[in-house]
């Protein structure tokens, strides 16, 4: 396999840069392959932890992965858009997109397997976007490897609009606005994602007020990209922490039980008729209920 390094990862170490490859997936697999000296870089072998100028010619075989077949499980799942070709679903809150490390089964792939999703990886078929778990709202989802292409068209050129209701805790500086910082994985906890990050990615959110309450807003958030935690980070470095997020915002905020964010609306272009689709979500109860608690207070 033949990977161009990408210019923005000048000055990165070999190991890492291999780690942060899908095919690869880790520093233990990078390191493996680099001590077999199965990765060329322009041709030779070098250490793990040379210094990458951008723009490399790597050459490595990528390590054989199995991929455990899925199992449909019977799913009340609610789908509000439906043709032969793609699919929207409705998410809700808790459930995880697709099989991972700790979410073997339960998964909403899982759930939507009996309805012929496919394309893409086959350990997540069908998927083109995905949700936090607790984050619920509408996601599409392909049913053919010719969808999933399409879709993935569609996201790469910013046509398949995405917004999301959001409670943030405190006020914006403005009626509207643009965030544009790239975040990755945090430098020191794994786990988050921030703007602190030896791999940053571009990533850019658009917001608009859309209710100013007592100690709250409502904002409406429109993803440009769709960066792993983007709007939550990005909210919460402009001093605006999603209510209700344990990781990056204020948890058990106005009593809830997860963060206040619900992907309301996707606008696209369907991917094969090019007619107009637009699908809306109302807020789940838990939030409508917390965002009248946030109208009462004081």
């Amino acid at each position: 396999m033949k990977q161009r390094v990408p210019d923005e990862s000048a000055g990165e170490r070999l190991d890492r840069f291999l780690a942060s490859l899908p095919e690869i997936g880790s520093r233990g697999v990078a390191e493996r392959l680099l001590e077999g000296g199965t990765v060329l870089v322009d041709g030779r072998s070098l250490g793990k932890s040379h210094r990458l100028a951008g723009g490399e010619q790597l050459e490595f075989n990528p390590p054989e992965q199995e991929v455990a077949e899925l199992e449909p499980e019977q799913m009340d799942l609610r789908i509000v858009y439906e043709d032969e070709h793609l699919i929207v679903v409705d998410k809700p809150a808790g459930l995880v997109v697709h099989p991972a490390s700790g979410h073997a089964t339960g998964t909403l792939v899982q759930g939507l397997l009996e309805r012929d999703i496919a394309g893409g990886d086959a350990a997540r078929p069908g998927i083109v976007h995905r949700l936090d778990r607790d984050t619920s709202g509408l996601m599409v989802v392909a049913r053919s490897e010719e969808a999933h292409a399409r879709l993935q068209d569609l996201i790469r050129r910013r046509a398949l609009e995405r917004h999301y209701s959001a409670l943030v805790v405190g006020r914006p500086r403005s009626r509207s606005g643009r965030i544009e910082a790239p975040i990755g994985r945090d430098r020191r906890d794994p786990l988050r994602h921030s703007l602190d990050t030896d791999k940053p990615r571009e990533a850019v959110t658009h917001f608009e007020v859309k209710e100013l309450l007592p100690r709250h807003t409502l904002l409406d958030v429109r993803l440009e990209t769709g960066r792993t935690h983007q709007i939550r980070v990005h909210l919460a470095a402009v001093d605006l922490p999603v209510a209700g997020d344990t990781v990056y915002g204020r948890p058990r905020e106005l009593d809830l039980e997860r963060q206040f964010l619900h992907a309301g609306r996707l606008v696209f272009p369907h991917p094969f008729t090019e007619e107009q689709v637009e699908i809306e979500s109302p807020l789940p109860d838990d939030l409508t209920a917390a965002l009248e608690r946030a109208r009462d207070a004081s």
